[in-house]
């Protein structure tokens, strides 16, 4: 199954995030972008890829260590910015710390179990709000996301996420999430 490892924001700060996705909607060009379901904003710590149902137990048990490792921390979501010309994303400002160690515990958790992880990258925290074939110039929309201040929230657990895959061929088929496996951070909350 396709998996990944996120922090999954309240629906009080996603509603709030909306509100500005509201706006950049209504930039010139917001049509040729492809924007993500607000049901399915996330922040990935680690993308799995597919992994054999054989190490699932294990990863679940190096996750549940993992999140028990590190405390609660807040954090909020702030400004915006691109990936080139393809990717347009929210910010995020808090306890970046604390959320890159919980990245790296992520997935070295997913490598301990078994799973073959792609080449390792610094871990750059981000919510993907819209995606562009078109090489439409992004640069409005992360001025406009640049005032951007959403409320903090306390991350407070670790998601294990499946990703089912769109059907190829059915128009407006897009991908969906389930939560397949939460653990509560810190320590005296399970190992």
């Amino acid at each position: 199954m396709r998996l990944f490892v996120a922090v999954l924001p309240p629906s009080a700060r996603l509603a709030e995030l909306g509100l500005a996705v509201d706006e950049l909607q209504t930039l010139p060009g917001a049509d040729r972008l492809r924007w993500a379901d607000r049901d399915d904003w996330h922040l990935t710590l680690a993308f799995l890829g597919e992994v054999d149902e054989a190490v699932l137990a294990d990863l679940h048990d190096r996750l549940a260590r993992a999140a028990h490792r590190t405390p609660p921390f807040e954090l909020r979501l702030h400004g915006g910015g691109r990936f080139g010309d393809k990717v347009l994303w929210a910010g995020v400002a808090g306890a970046l710390d604390t959320l890159r160690l919980l990245a790296e515990r992520a997935d070295a958790a997913a490598r301990r179990a078994g799973v073959p992880m792609d080449e390792h990258r610094r871990y750059h925290p981000h919510l993907t709000l819209a995606r562009s074939r078109a090489g439409l110039d992004l640069h409005p929309y992360t001025e406009s996301l640049g005032a951007f201040e959403g409320a903090g929230w306390q991350v407070g657990e670790l998601v294990l996420v499946r990703s089912r895959l769109p059907v190829a061929g059915v128009a407006g088929e897009r991908p969906r999430y389930e939560p397949v496996g939460v653990w509560p951070l810190g320590p005296g909350q399970g190992a």
